[in-house]
């Protein structure tokens, strides 16, 4: 076997033990998981996450997660919480350990002391028999016969069926809370993601000046004024009202057709009642708009019907929303 075949033979080996492992995960989504969702959604207090090593990490994932989608979340090092860290955890909190023995030095120390403060403790392990298990108030078995590695040693398997049941744990909240786009939108206000939920056609438009020609300008102006607007195209007004709209690709076709352009105007060339978008509409909606008429440029108006300027394609993209 050359080093190419061994290379792939090894990845694919990989992800076939872990999809095998992620497979059996819905066997094991059972009262037990519902009743630490339960335990969760009833909390009057967040939700600590800890734990250590490889499950620690997962542990953060799954805070990012769980604050993204409605439920307060903290992580907590388990071995930071048995040096001082402790006081992390408040009276009405649930606190979630990772493991995947269940049987590790620093939760044999944790859990006790957690339960000392009388917190729910929800176990995340691949051992229901474990110290984690039996002490915790309630279960979520994240079971991985064997690591991917082929010592059986490197975490893979176990931290990838953890990383999976703690999206499911916060979907499974996620729809009881009938946490929305809107909501999720006020979690993500910097991203893409949030930008597709909030941002608006007058944000948009307010980022050009817009370019205006009434019925009978004469077309030499007109090309100036798509050429000096650098959008492409032009409304057409007559007093605030859109009557028209001409493109570039209206001018190229005008040019082949006509040698001379002497009494052309506006009003030639147009194309009339073009597609339009209101100012409060969201920038997905005019995405939409754009890719179902298979154009690059949308005529955005006010409440009042009033010409607002120009929604480019270009605009979306640079936003994130396409």
């Amino acid at each position: 076997m050359n080093t190419y075949e061994q290379i792939l033979d090894s990845a694919k080996r990989t992800i076939a033990m872990e999809l095998e492992a992620v497979a059996n995960l819905h066997t094991l989504i059972d009262q037990d998981f519902a009743k630490a969702v339960s335990c969760i959604y009833n909390a009057i207090g967040r939700v600590i996450i800890s734990g250590v090593g490889k499950s620690a990490i997962i542990a953060q994932k799954i805070v990012a997660t769980l604050n993204s989608t409605g439920t307060p979340a903290v992580f907590m090092h388990a071995a930071d919480a048995i040096h001082g860290d402790l006081g992390t955890i408040q009276k009405d909190d649930v606190v979630i350990c990772l493991s995947n023995s269940g049987n590790t030095a620093e939760i044999k120390v944790l859990i006790p002391l957690i339960k000392n403060q009388e917190n729910t403790v929800i176990a995340m392990t691949s051992n229901k028999d474990s110290f984690l298990a039996k002490q915790a108030d309630a279960l979520i078995l994240a079971y991985a016969e064997k690591e991917a590695c082929p010592h059986n040693l490197a975490p893979t398997t176990s931290t990838t069926v953890q990383l999976v049941m703690g999206d499911a744990l916060a979907l499974a909240l996620l729809d009881l809370r009938g946490f929305s786009k809107e909501d999720f939108a006020k979690y993500h206000p910097g991203g893409a993601l949030g930008k597709r939920m909030y941002l608006r056609v007058n944000e948009l438009v307010a980022l050009h000046d817009k370019p205006e020609v009434t019925p009978d300008t004469p077309i030499k102006k007109v090309i100036v004024e798509i050429s000096h607007k650098r959008l492409g195209v032009t409304a057409v007004t007559e007093g605030s009202k859109i009557v028209g709209i001409i493109t570039d690709g209206d001018i190229r076709r005008m040019l082949e057709t006509n040698e001379v352009l002497t009494g052309l105007t506006a009003a030639s060339i147009m194309s009339k009642n073009p597609k339009r978008i209101t100012t409060d509409a969201l920038a997905t909606e005019a995405l939409e708009l754009l890719e179902s008429n298979s154009i690059t440029q949308l005529l955005a108006v006010d409440s009042a019907n009033n010409y607002a300027g120009v929604v480019h394609l270009h605009d979306l993209i640079k936003e994130g929303i396409l």
